[in-house]
């Protein structure tokens, strides 16, 4: 069967006469701030005392666009006879936001929640230079990180909570059992 001549015209008329008769809704962002979901991808914030300077963001990033130096440190020894031990101290971490795609793969590939989501998203720059931020403004916008979701209800338990749980378990079973009199012997 052919289709009526005219028809998709009408289809497209219909659809413009419909949206012209809805209220349109201006949003006034400067003043008024938009109302974002929980979880929007604005800018990367940095916890930097969770950073071990590991270096996996750096090298999964698709754009090297993360920048890291640092140093070793000696750190003495715990205990006397001890051996002393080497840790690595972050002097920069930077990201290039003029080069970041914000694919969130280097917030994935961090073993030690190091990197989050902001949903800052006012910082813009009108020279392309100033968008590569350094450890100090990576780090304001970590205290912008709203808080993660609560768990749902129905979901089970992770398994190193349950883990720690049999374990307190058996734990205060073997400590709520009396000790066995011990029969003396003559």
């Amino acid at each position: 069967m052919a289709p009526i001549p005219g028809s998709g015209l009408a289809k497209g008329l219909a659809v413009t006469l419909r949206t012209m008769t809805r209220k349109t809704v201006t949003e006034q962002y400067p003043d008024v701030q938009p109302d974002l979901p929980p979880r929007t991808r604005g800018v990367i914030g940095l916890f930097e005392e969770n950073c071990t300077v590991c270096m996996l963001c750096a090298r999964e990033c698709p754009d090297w666009c993360i920048y890291i130096d640092s140093h070793k440190e000696t750190v003495p020894a715990a205990t006397p006879g001890g051996r002393e031990r080497s840790r690595n101290v972050l002097d920069r971490f930077a990201i290039d936001f003029s080069l970041c795609m914000y694919c969130g793969i280097c917030i994935e590939v961090c073993p030690f929640d190091a990197l989050f989501w902001s949903p800052e998203f006012e910082y813009a720059e009108t020279d392309i230079r100033d968008l590569t931020h350094e450890r100090d403004k990576l780090r304001e916008w970590m205290w912008t990180v709203p808080a993660p979701p609560a768990l749902d209800p129905g979901a089970e338990e992770p398994k190193e909570i349950a883990a720690a749980r049999k374990t307190a378990e058996k734990l205060a079973a073997a400590q709520a059992e009396p000790a066995e009199p011990q029969e003396g012997r003559s």
